[in-house]
């Protein structure tokens, strides 16, 4: 019965988000470009300015040539996945609603948001849109109920943000207790593993560490921002949007390594003492 349940429940959100899927990369036995999202900082600032000749990309230990690097602003496909469960309410929920708009505001006119909630259950909508109207509505109109689907909720979240051409960026905001969900989460984690999108969560008031959050931003190159209070979340959200928009796209098309399993990767700046945040690597061969 569990087995049929975890099968019902991966179609059913791969069905809610259709497109997604065929841009989820699947790394056959032929990778033609691989792509790796990178924030460059120096003294905590991000570093702007650099070019693919500034940056050394290491795949399997096998130095790649850098063919394109962007620090354009790229439409961005931001998808909200927020926890409304029984335990966000109040201020916690007026806060939320106040920080999302934040963001909203702040997007440009090519980029494009969407909604995931997650309680007892997963629920998407509206789907990525430039009309940001429709994801302050929806916020707006949620309420808070039931348990905790953290890990699936981020399975749709990373679905979602491959969804249309543009950097995904998935904002996850939670407690950080899963207590609902049906997919296990290395599942979901080998899902990060072969998706380009980026992911940054926030998790408010957590007693004991936020392991599954953590794993996520760590394999997607994003950050875990653990929070006591929400007060200023806005501020939080503002932060990610921006430090977003100052990453770097690079790209290359792998050389000299094999085409399947855990591919581990190094990115470095010469001639510089520079922080560089990006995912450690990416999963190849088999479907998604």
């Amino acid at each position: 019965m569990r087995r049929l349940a975890l099968a019902a429940i991966a179609w059913a959100l791969s069905a809610i988000v259709p497109a997604a899927q065929s841009q989820l990369p699947t790394f056959s036995s032929r990778v033609e470009a691989v792509r790796v999202d990178v924030l460059v900082t120096d003294g905590g600032k991000p570093v702007g300015g650099l070019r693919a000749a500034d940056f050394e990309v290491f795949d399997n230990g096998v130095r790649q040539t850098v063919d394109f690097v962007s620090a354009e602003q790229l439409p961005l496909n931001v998808v909200f996945t927020f926890d409304l469960s029984g335990s966000i309410v109040g201020e916690r929920l007026a806060n939320l609603r106040e920080a999302s708009h934040a963001v909203l505001d702040g997007l440009k006119a090519d980029d494009q948001a969407a909604l995931v909630t997650f309680n007892s259950a997963v629920l998407v909508g509206p789907g990525l849109t430039r009309d940001v109207r429709l994801v302050k509505a929806a916020i707006d109109r949620a309420e808070p109920m039931g348990n905790t689907s953290l890990v699936d909720a981020s399975f749709a979240g990373l679905m979602l943000a491959e969804a249309d051409v543009g950097r995904g960026l998935v904002i996850v905001f939670s407690d950080g207790v899963d207590t609902a969900s049906w997919l296990g989460s290395k599942a979901v984690l080998d899902v990060a593993k072969r998706s380009d999108a980026v992911v940054y969560a926030v998790s408010a008031g957590l007693n004991r560490r936020a392991e599954f959050l953590g794993d996520l931003t760590e394999q997607t190159g994003g950050r875990l921002f653990t929070i006591e209070s929400t007060r200023d979340l806005s501020g939080v959200f503002l932060e990610v949007l921006d430090e977003f928009r100052q990453r770097y796209l690079l790209s290359y098309s792998p050389a000299g390594v094999s085409p399947g399993g855990w591919h581990p990767l190094t990115v470095r700046v010469k001639g510089r003492n520079a922080t560089v945040r990006a995912r450690p690597g990416y999963l190849a061969g088999g479907p998604m």
